[in-house]
């Protein structure tokens, strides 16, 4: 295996798209990360299964968050996509999330060449009030059951925001 942070780049976020990397399929419980020290892939712990993943999970290359792990993708796509896969995604909005205190932003990506949807997401818009319902709900009490009140879904920003917090988190990976 590769290390995804020395072969692959961040991507074109200026433009609208970058590159992530698959941790999580949909529907896992199974909390996988990315261990960048030794360039692989490790099961971090077992979920309860009522908290598996209602979307596939992942990273942006080349970045860092304010929690010191790369920037967190939600990958929206019709099928789970199994870990270690990378994909060029096309940024459409990002969650801000607080876990323990500590920033975890979440970009909220599909596929930069959907053709089951005809490439029609394009703004967390397309995706419905339901569906911010439903990612707001896992992540607000998917920790519950160990550490109760320690996740919160601060919001929701638009492509710009992103875009933003992409900027920041490459600008802190390229200072370390």
């Amino acid at each position: 295996m590769s290390d995804f942070n020395q072969v692959l780049e961040t991507g074109d976020y200026q433009s609208g798209t970058v590159n992530t990397v698959v941790e999580i399929p949909q529907g896992s419980f199974l909390k996988i990360e990315w261990d960048r020290k030794r360039a692989a892939f490790m099961l971090d712990r077992v979920e309860p299964a009522i908290y598996a993943k209602p979307v596939n999970y992942g990273f942006i290359p080349q970045t860092l968050d304010e929690d010191g792990d790369e920037l967190d993708t939600l990958v929206v796509c019709a099928e789970p996509i199994p870990t270690g896969v990378w994909l060029e995604a096309k940024i459409i909005g990002i969650m801000i999330f607080e876990d323990d205190g500590e920033a975890d932003h979440k970009v909220v990506v599909v596929p930069a060449d959907d053709r089951n949807t005809g490439d029609s997401i394009n703004s967390l818009d397309d995706l419905g009030e339901r569906w911010i319902q439903q990612i707001t709900e896992h992540f607000t009490h998917y920790k519950d059951l160990k550490k109760p009140g320690s996740t919160k879904v601060l919001g929701w920003g638009d492509i710009d925001e992103a875009k933003k917090i992409i900027a920041e988190s490459v600008e802190r990976y390229q200072k370390q």
